[in-house]
């Protein structure tokens, strides 16, 4: 199974171009994807519906769902046919080979800053279930820009969502559920295994790092605790901090290129972690896709 994660900068290259399909290009391959960046209605990006085009450019082989953070009126354009206002968003994007089961969308705790750009964050989360193996609950997020204090609420939002989903049940749960709610069909699981993948926009040097993969033990390196997550890109055997591994050569203001876009797994997932890599060709986008396989 191979998952990537893509901040995709609303489809603005490294040249300044917007393309989607040089995006799509970059995604070949991979079986679960999450995106950042992704819009609807920007006259930035020509207006158009990024979701929908994303998924004609990808083929009919995925399954998908969208979920806006920033989310207003577009009143600069005319209505949907149907007559329908339509709306300005600005969010995450999921996309499965297997069907995705159920989804919810979060949304982040929100600092309001007076001197500086702060905008509504947010997680779409899909339960996924491959056919080789148990379902698993799949995240694409994207945290603040601004920096560890608008964060982290945010990080703590993330650690109580991976803690309390599996003891909220799926869509639906209980028993005298009416046939016209279910189908007829068993209720769908809220799995504890987990995948978080997106735009951290912070580096393993930042406390927060510490705060979602574990404290750091000189003697024995990170210290994972049960039901706690893990960092899929160390778990393939990269470092955690070589400046090497970078994701992200454009952030604001002007940093070092850092590894900012992560994976990580619930801690019954970190074994099955074969491979994890950066793709430092792609060119379409400020960021870079990380990659993870799974056994």
């Amino acid at each position: 199974m191979r998952l990537v994660s893509y901040n995709i900068q609303y489809g603005k290259g490294k040249d300044g171009r917007f393309d989607l399909a040089r995006i799509c290009a970059a995604l070949q391959g991979a079986d679960i994807i999450a995106l950042q960046e992704v819009e609807r209605h920007w006259p930035r990006s020509g207006d158009v519906d990024q979701p929908a085009q994303i998924a004609a450019l990808l083929g009919q082989g995925y399954h998908w769902v969208y979920g806006a953070g920033f989310d207003v009126d577009a009143g600069h354009l005319p209505p949907e046919p149907t007559g329908s206002p339509r709306r300005r968003q600005f969010g995450n994007m999921l996309l499965s080979r297997w069907p995705i089961l159920s989804s919810r969308h979060h949304l982040l705790p929100k600092m309001g800053l007076t001197r500086h750009f702060s905008l509504q964050r947010s997680v779409i989360e899909g339960v996924i279930a491959p056919p080789d193996g148990p379902a698993l609950r799949v995240h694409s997020l994207h945290l603040s820009h601004v920096g560890d204090g608008d964060r982290a609420p945010q990080v703590e939002r993330l650690l109580q969502l991976h803690r309390e989903a599996p003891l909220e049940g799926g869509a639906w749960c209980g028993t005298h559920a009416e046939t016209a709610w279910t189908l007829g069909l068993p209720p769908p699981p809220m799995p504890a295994a987990a995948v978080w993948m997106g735009d951290f926009n912070l580096a393993p040097d930042s406390p927060l790092y510490t705060r979602l993969t574990g404290p750091w033990s000189p003697d024995f390196g990170r210290m994972s605790h049960l039901g706690g997550l893990v960092d899929a890109f160390v778990a393939a055997g990269g470092a955690e901090r070589d400046p090497a591994d970078w994701t992200c050569d454009s952030c604001e203001p002007p940093q070092p290129r850092r590894r900012i876009d992560h994976c990580l797994v619930s801690t019954e997932l970190a074994p099955r972690v074969r491979r994890a890599w950066i793709d430092q060709e792609a060119q379409g986008s400020d960021h870079q896709p990380l990659w993870v396989e799974m056994g």
